[in-house]
C-alpha cells in the first residue's frame, strides 16, 4: 500500500475535485426540470456539465428485475468484447436518460464549442446523475477521441452514483485505457452506490421512501423508519453477488453451492468501473482501480461492527449520501491518502493490529479478515492474467516459426497450381507437413480463444498491437488452408457453407481485432475469399452469379493491390481461374 496525495493517484486538482463535488451537488435541485447544467470553473480551463438525478423511483424501473439492456454499438461502439463479439448491458432508465440529454441539440453544441476552444471538459453526477455522466463521458470518448487521439481527453467525476453497467462495460474501457477517465467517490456508509446489486422491481416502495428520504423537499423523520428494511435488502443481494464472484477468484470456478444458488437466484449483472476513492468517515481516503476488488469494498465497508445497531447504520446510509461535501472538504484538508494497487492488494495484511498508515485506513474501513481475504484474491487474479499473457507472449515465437514454414511451402505452391489448390489436392508429402503445422497453430489459437472466454487474459490483451498484427498475418495465411480442408472433404454439403457454419471463431476473433484497431466499419474478408468462390461455384448455373464473380473479381484485385492478397489466385487451372473462364471473367 502507498500514501500518495490524491493529484498523484487521480490526475485531478484538488480545487476541481472540491468546485465538481460542489455543483454536482447544487445540481439536485434542477431535477425534472433541466437535463443538464453547465458551469465553468472561475481562473480554470475546465466547464463542468452536471447531470441531476431523479426522485422517482418508477425512473429507474423499466423492465425486471435489473433493468438491463444491450448498448446501442451505433451509439457506443466500443462497448463490446471485441473478439468474442459480446455486448456490454446498461441500465435502461439511464441509458434513456442520456438519450434524452444527446438529442438535445444545445448539449451537442457546447461540448463541441468546448472542445474547439480546448477546454477541459468534466461531466459529473451526484446520485442518481453519476450514471449520466459516466454515458456522457463514454460517449465524448467515442465522438472525439477514439477518431481524433490527441484530443483532450475528459474527466467523469461521481459523487454516490450507482453501477450503470456490467463486467463486459468496465472491460471495454479499461482495453481503450478509457478508464483511467473515470473517477468515483463513495462515502463508507452509502446506500445508493449498492443499490444496482438488488433486483429494485423487488423493492420499489422501499425505494421510493428512500428517494424521498434523500429528497432534500422532504423531511428526514418521516422515512426513517423506513431505512433498516431497504439497507437490509439492498445488502442481501449484494452479499450473494460478492460471495458468487469471491467463489470463482479463489477458485477459479464456482463452487456447486454458488453454482445453485445462481441458478435459483438472479444476481444482478452490474459491476464497477473506472477508479474508486472510498471515504473513510474520518478525513482519510482510500484509492483502488481493480474492479473485482472494489466489488468486494461496496459490500464488506457496509458492514456492522459490534458496536454499531442494524437501525442507526441503515439510517447513515441514507445520511452518508447527502454528506460529500463536507466529507471531501476534511478528506482534502488532511491529505491521508492511501492508494490499492494490484501489487498492494496481493500483500495485504489479513490481520488487523498490523501498524502503519495503511493499515489504519483499511481498519477505518472496518475489513475484516474474509473482506481482506477476497481483496487479496482480486490482487492474484490480476497477476494470473499477467503470466497468463506472458505465457501467451512466449508462444509467439512458435507463430512466427510455424507461419514462416507455411509461407515456404506457399512459395513452392505458387510456382503450380497455387497455394489453395495444392493444399486442397494434398498429393505431396509437403502439403501434409503444411497441414501439421496448420493443427499445430490452431491449437495455440484456440488455446488463446478459450482463455479469453475465461476471462483468463488482461483487458488490454485483444488491443495490443503486436497480437493484432500477429493474428491479422496468421489469418490470411492460415484461413485458406482452413477453407481448402473443409471442401476438400466436402464438410458444405453435411455442414453447409463455409462462412456460415464452418468458420472457426480464431479467424473471426483476430478479424475484429484488426477491423476495431483500424476503425474500419466493414469486414474485411480477404482471408476466407476462397469460401465465397467455392460457394459461387457451387451457384455456377444460376445467372445471377455472373454479377457476384465480377464483383469478386474487383475486390480481388483491390486486394491484391493493397498487398493483402498474392496474385497466385490467378494462376491458370486454379479455382478462381476456372470461375472466371466460365463466365468469360478470365483475367486481363
Amino acid at each position: 500500500m502507498a500514501s500518495v496525495s490524491l493529484v498523484e493517484s487521480l490526475g485531478i486538482r484538488e480545487e476541481v475535485i472540491k468546485k465538481v463535488c460542489s455543483i454536482s451537488m447544487k445540481t439536485h435541485k434542477y431535477a425534472g426540470k433541466h437535463l443538464y447544467v453547465s458551469e465553468k470553473i472561475r481562473n480554470s480551463h475546465e466547464l463542468v456539465f452536471s447531470f441531476p438525478g431523479s426522485w422517482s423511483a418508477s425512473d429507474l424501473l423499466i423492465r425486471s428485475p435489473f433493468g438491463e439492456v444491450e448498448v446501442d454499438l451505433a451509439l457506443f461502439p466500443c462497448l463490446q468484447y471485441i473478439g468474442l463479439k459480446q455486448t456490454a448491458t446498461v441500465n435502461e432508465a439511464f441509458l434513456n436518460r442520456f438519450k434524452a440529454v444527446l438529442a438535445n441539440a444545445h448539449f451537442k453544441k457546447e461540448v463541441g464549442a468546448a472542445v474547439a476552444d480546448g477546454k477541459q471538459v468534466v461531466f459529473t453526477g451526484h446520485s442518481l446523475g453519476g450514471p449520466i455522466a459516466v454515458l456522457a463521458s463514454i460517449w465524448f470518448l467515442e465522438e472525439y477521441v477514439r477518431r481524433e487521439p490527441k484530443k483532450m481527453t475528459p474527466l467523469c467525476v461521481t459523487f454516490g452514483s450507482p453501477l450503470v453497467g456490467d463486467r463486459l462495460m468496465g472491460h471495454a474501457l479499461r482495453r481503450e485505457n478509457w478508464s483511467r477517465y473515470f473517477i468515483n467517490f463513495v462515502m463508507r456508509y452509502d446506500i445508493v452506490p449498492r443499490m444496482s446489486l438488488t433486483p429494485l422491481s423487488s423493492v420499489e416502495q422501499q425505494l421510493q421512501r428512500a428517494l424521498n428520504f434523500l429528497n432534500p423537499k422532504s423531511t428526514l423523520q418521516e422515512n426513517a423508519v423506513e431505512a433498516p428494511g431497504f439497507f437490509v435488502t439492498v445488502m442481501s443481494n449484494a452479499l450473494s453477488v460478492v460471495s458468487h464472484a469471491a467463489s470463482k477468484m479463489m477458485m477459479g470456478s464456482t463452487n456447486l453451492l454458488m453454482e445453485t444458488l445462481s441458478n435459483f437466484v438472479e444476481l444482478s449483472p452490474y459491476r464497477p468501473l473506472g477508479t474508486y476513492v472510498f471515504c473513510t468517515g474520518d478525513g482519510k481516503l482510500v484509492v483502488i482501480r481493480n474492479p473485482d476488488a472494489i466489488l468486494q469494498l461496496l459490500f464488506y465497508t457496509s458492514q456492522l461492527n459490534s458496536e454499531e445497531d442494524l437501525p442507526a447504520v441503515a439510517h447513515r446510509s441514507l445520511k452518508d449520501h447527502l454528506s460529500y461535501k463536507d466529507e471531501l472538504q476534511e478528506c482534502l484538508q488532511m491529505q491521508s491518502v492511501i492508494f490499492l494497487d494490484d501489487h498492494h492488494l496481493e500483500a495485504l495484511p489479513l490481520s488487523d493490529d498490523v501498524i502503519g498508515e495503511s493499515n489504519m485506513a483499511l481498519n477505518d474501513l472496518g475489513l475484516s479478515a474474509r473482506a481482506r481475504l477476497c481483496l487479496r484474491a482480486a490482487g492474484e487474479l490480476e497477476k494470473q492474467k499477467r503470466n497468463n499473457q506472458k505465457t501467451m507472449d512466449e508462444k509467439m515465437e512458435n507463430i512466427e516459426k510455424g507461419l514462416e514454414k507455411l509461407r515456404d511451402y506457399k512459395n513452392k505452391c505458387q510456382l503450380k497450381v497455387g497455394y489453395y489448390d495444392a493444399f486442397k489436392i494434398s498429393e505431396n508429402k509437403e502439403d501434409f507437413d503444411a497441414n501439421v503445422k496448420r493443427l499445430e497453430l490452431a491449437g495455440i489459437w484456440d488455446e488463446i480463444i478459450e482463455m479469453l472466454k475465461r476471462n483468463e487474459l488482461p483487458d488490454e490483451f485483444e488491443r495490443r498491437e503486436e497480437w493484432v498484427e500477429m493474428g491479422t498475418r496468421y489469418r490470411r495465411i492460415v484461413e485458406p488452408l482452413d477453407v481448402a480442408n473443409y471442401y476438400r472433404h466436402l464438410k458444405n454439403e453435411d455442414t453447409g457453407p463455409y462462412m456460415e457454419r464452418g468458420r472457426p471463431k480464431r479467424y473471426k476473433c483476430t478479424q475484429r481485432w484488426r477491423e476495431h484497431a483500424e476503425n474500419m466499419s466493414t469486414e474485411s474478408l480477404e482471408s476466407c475469399f476462397w469460401a465465397e468462390v467455392e460457394d459461387l461455384c457451387f451457384k455456377s448455373g444460376n445467372p445471377s452469379v455472373r454479377d457476384r464473380v465480377l464483383q469478386l473479381k474487383r475486390r480481388v484485385e483491390e486486394w491484391i493491390k493493397n498487398g493483402v492478397l498474392d496474385d497466385d489466385v490467378f494462376l491458370m487451372g486454379s479455382t478462381f481461374d476456372k470461375l472466371l473462364k466460365e463466365h468469360s471473367l478470365t483475367n486481363s
